[in-house]
C-alpha cells in the first residue's frame, strides 16, 4: 500500500512540474499595439470578430431583455378580466 501511494506522489509530481515547463509566448506588446492604434474603431471592437459578435449578442440580450420586462410590467398593471 505504501509503495502505492509513493508511486502515486511521484506521477503527481512529475505531471505537476512538466506542466509548468512548458511555454508561452508573451503577447503584451502585439495586444497594446493593437488596442491603442488610433484607427477608428472603439476600444470594445478592437479585438476582431470574436468582440464583434459578443457585443452584438450582449447588445440583443439587452433589447430582448427590457422589452420583455417591460411587457410583464404591462401585464401585472393591467391584469386581465375574468
Amino acid at each position: 500500500m505504501y509503495k502505492q501511494l509513493m508511486g502515486l506522489q511521484q506521477l503527481s509530481r512529475r505531471t505537476i512540474s512538466s506542466s509548468a515547463r512548458r511555454q508561452v509566448d508573451n503577447m503584451v506588446k502585439e495586444k497594446q499595439k493593437l488596442f491603442q492604434a488610433n484607427n477608428g474603431i472603439p476600444v470594445h471592437l478592437k479585438g476582431g470578430a470574436k468582440d464583434a459578435i459578443l457585443y452584438r449578442l450582449t447588445m440583443a440580450l439587452t433589447v430582448f431583455g427590457s422589452g420583455f420586462v417591460v411587457y410583464e410590467l404591462l401585464n401585472a398593471a393591467m391584469p386581465k378580466k375574468a
